[in-house]
């Protein structure tokens, strides 16, 4: 692929071959470093695609599921996730693309504060026209997700259990209220897939960082996709079980309103508030990436770049997502709505139905074979899980 003088290929066996001329319309705007993304640059930016908010919302899945279950269901959705990302890299060799658009006060009210950081963070970010540039912010925010694991850790033992009803009073002398729980099945169980899948969600941006990794085979950005994943596995899982040490059946959908009401004054409680809102909005242009691509590409098609195009999809697709986080009122059902129906088929069913679709490979084989597993996986369990959720609505908290 010819982009301002350089050349972009695809490796096809063990030499790399040029894109073709048919490929054009798909170049990004301007200032493609020839160099590329290096391998930790696009894996900070990987991992910020699949850390986000969804870390919060683990402790409760894990006190719904119990420690073991809750342990085997995050090791199964994070292998499928490779997986998946595998198949999305053999699809790139398939269709002979690499390379894709680069291209009170006023201050206590949570609505004007969300309005003002996304004006004055999100917005200049997401006009980036080029994903690589996030490397930096990304590899910001995944320290801020490792500051926050390290202070769950630390504030399991700040708070007594059982716990208290407020700073003073005691709940009950009854000691059991702390006994982890291996294994756990309600209807709130429920949300604990839907919850993992919507926090392991990263394929949307792995083309695009595909595309801007320096020297970029599949085997380089499986490796990249590797490493993402199992380094968020291990922070997923210290925080999700250190969350549930400490409120246990108790806690929250939303992790730190427990903190909130058991140290509404700690500083450093406070301090992993702000770094988690600072990771989940550096994590949000890394996502707006490929949904611009995705509206810009429905609305324009194969059209040349145009900054008008490029800020008003940009424009809108922020406002979407403001209106959502001002009107949704809890994010338990976020985790489970969005995660039993667009992450299961973004994780699960997608890939493998691209794969099955694109491939010529027989039945028979073993990545064919993977492809219809991985879509019955996706199916059953986005289904069952929305169908538990409905009925658990219905039923009331």
């Amino acid at each position: 692929m010819w982009k301002n003088g350089a050349n972009y290929s695809v490796q096809t066996g063990s030499e790399y071959e040029p894109i073709g001329e048919e490929s054009r319309p798909l170049l990004a705007a301007q200032g493609v470093q020839a160099r590329g993304a290096s391998f930790w640059s696009s894996a900070f930016n990987l991992m910020n695609a699949i850390m986000g908010s969804g870390i919060l919302g683990l402790s409760y899945a894990m006190a719904n599921t119990g420690i073991i279950g809750f342990s085997i269901l995050l090791l199964v959705v994070s292998s499928l996730a490779a997986y998946s990302v595998h198949l999305l890299l053999l699809l790139c060799d398939k269709t002979g693309l690499l390379y894709t658009e680069t291209s009170g006060k006023w201050f206590e009210d949570g609505v004007a504060l969300l309005i003002l950081v996304t004006l004055i963070v999100v917005l200049p970010l997401a006009l980036l026209p080029k994903i690589g540039f996030l490397g930096y912010t990304s590899s910001l925010a995944f320290f801020f997700m490792l500051f926050f694991t390290v202070v769950v850790v630390v504030k399991k033992w700040s708070i007594p259990c059982p716990l208290p009803i407020n700073s003073t009073v005691s709940l009950s002398l009854n000691t059991s209220e702390c006994t982890p729980q291996m294994f756990v099945f309600s209807l709130k169980s429920a949300y604990a897939v839907p919850t993992m899948a919507f926090s392991f969600l990263c394929h949307t941006a792995v083309l695009p960082i595909y595309c801007e990794l320096h020297r970029p085979t599949k085997q380089r950005m499986q490796s990249v996709a590797n490493v993402s994943i199992f380094l968020s596995f291990v922070v997923y899982l210290i925080s999700a079980l250190f969350g549930y040490l400490t409120f246990y059946t108790h806690v929250e959908s939303e992790l730190l309103l427990g903190y909130d009401t058991y140290l509404p004054r700690d500083v450093v409680v406070m301090s992993v508030r702000l770094a988690i809102l600072l990771a989940v909005l550096l994590t949000v242009p890394l996502i707006h990436f490929p949904a611009r691509k995705a509206v810009l590409m429905l609305c324009r098609g194969e059209r040349e770049f145009s900054w008008l195009s490029h800020s008003l999809s940009c424009f809108f697709i922020l406002t979407f997502v403001l209106l959502l986080a001002i009107f949704v009122p809890d994010i338990r059902n976020v985790f489970g709505v969005v995660g039993s129906t667009t992450s299961t088929c973004l994780l699960f069913v997608y890939p493998g139905m691209f794969y099955l679709r694109i491939s010529s490979e027989p039945m028979r084989s073993l990545n064919s074979a993977g492809a219809v597993l991985l879509m019955v996986i996706g199916l059953v369990v986005g289904v069952l899980s929305l169908c538990v959720i409905i009925v658990s609505w219905a039923q009331g908290p």
